[in-house]
């Protein structure tokens, strides 16, 4: 059988241990615990940058709505001022085209009245010269033999303004 030796501290191992100890410890915190801690702070601050730049965007999409949103509203109040303009121009293009109608129309009323006011003026003309017409025939065939030109004239004259007086008392 073989004998343990009895444990013992070596001082020197130790120290030497130590040191290694010592030696990785600066070893892994500069090739590695330095590194990843610089890549976790640089990830930290892209995701807080990232953070802000979405909280950024959150911002600018509430202001781009609410400018929207207003302008929106100006637009519908501008559309509604240009509808309500629209139909207060139509109107008084209406009125003015019903004025112009009514001008034409009473043109047109009078002009007919005239123009029947001449025609009858004619008409009685006419009348009174086919009467005067056929009276002179008349009374120059019926008093040919008794009368006298003068005469003639005077029967005439009385027949007319007879004739005439009955006429303008049936207008």
């Amino acid at each position: 059988m073989q004998s343990l030796p009895i444990i013992s501290i070596n001082l020197w191992e130790m120290l030497f241990a130590l040191l290694n100890l010592l030696i990785l410890f600066l070893l892994v915190k500069k090739f590695l615990y330095q590194p990843v801690k610089k890549m976790l702070a640089e990830r930290q601050a892209t995701i807080e940058n990232e953070y802000k730049d979405a909280e950024e965007a959150k911002r600018k999409a509430l202001s781009d709505k609410q400018a929207y949103e207003e302008k929106l509203s100006g637009a519908e109040a501008e559309a509604d001022s240009l509808i309500q303009s629209a139909v207060q121009t139509a109107q008084i293009r209406e009125q003015q085209i019903i004025a112009e109608a009514k001008e034409k129309a009473d043109g047109i009323r009078r002009q007919a009245e005239e123009d029947a006011k001449l025609e009858l003026r004619k008409a009685e003309q006419t009348i009174k010269e086919e009467i005067v017409s056929v009276g002179t025939m008349l009374a120059g065939k019926v008093l040919e033999r008794e009368m006298n030109e003068e005469d003639h004239k005077k029967l005439i004259d009385s027949l007319i303004d007879e004739i005439g007086g009955e006429y303008e008392g049936h207008k």
